[in-house]
């Protein structure tokens, strides 16, 4: 037993360590569940008007309906979908009670960008959301030929003359045959805690099988 009293304690500080980080996973598990859970109510609740004044912190998701009308140029974000292939996410200002705001009217196909789009009179439902897409990976804006890479609120505002909120549509009426919505979702949240769970507490087994098989087969005495 004493010979094997520092293997011994070293499995038990290994085992220790992985069944830790299984049971941390568990609960970010837990935490992440709750987390899209809120998010997903925010985004399936009935729409209210924009707050008056918005703020990314508590009106992050919200589902909100504006009344009013599309105007000024378009700004293109080059995006790549899974289900579409390349193209670009149009961002409009939308003046509707006096203010004005942006919109993410949804995805075109990169041969579409030139193509006159529907403007005018229009009611977007949808949620406001401050996405945050910009690293330093991020290639600068292409302001000459209208090519953006990300959804930064405070430039578009800039750029558009629009308050700092964005509003992603999921239904816009009339609705512009065009343009396909891109409404925000909770798919794109990662969520791997269950891989991780498994991962670790896998370790932990694999960790305690081979220090039986390691002491089933040392010899008992020394030679």
């Amino acid at each position: 037993m004493r010979r094997n009293l520092p293997f011994l304690v070293s499995t038990v500080l290994v085992l220790t360590l992985l069944i830790s980080l299984g049971n941390w996973q568990v609960r970010r598990q837990a935490e992440k569940h709750a987390y899209i859970a809120a998010i997903e109510d925010k985004l399936k609740a009935a729409p209210t008007k924009v707050p008056v004044r918005t703020d990314a912190g508590n009106d992050q998701f919200l589902a909100v309906k504006a009344t009013g009308a599309f105007v000024g140029p378009e700004v293109h974000v080059l995006v790549s979908t899974r289900d579409y292939g390349a193209g670009y996410r149009i961002i409009q200002a939308f003046e509707a009670d006096g203010r004005r705001v942006l919109v993410d009217r949804g995805y075109i196909r990169l041969e579409s960008k030139d193509i006159a789009r529907a403007a005018g009179k229009a009611q977007v439902i949808g949620n406001l959301h401050w996405p945050v897409e910009r690293d330093s990976f991020t290639p600068e804006n292409d302001l000459a030929a209208n090519i953006w890479y990300a959804r930064d609120v405070a430039t578009l505002a800039k750029a558009l003359g629009t308050e700092p909120a964005l509003i992603i549509a999921a239904r816009t009426e009339p609705d512009d045959s065009t343009i396909l919505p891109l409404p925000v979702g909770t798919s794109a949240i990662p969520n791997r805690h269950l891989e991780y769970i498994i991962t670790w507490y896998g370790l932990a087994a694999v960790w305690v099988l081979m220090s039986l098989y390691f002491l089933y087969r040392r010899p008992k005495k020394d030679t």
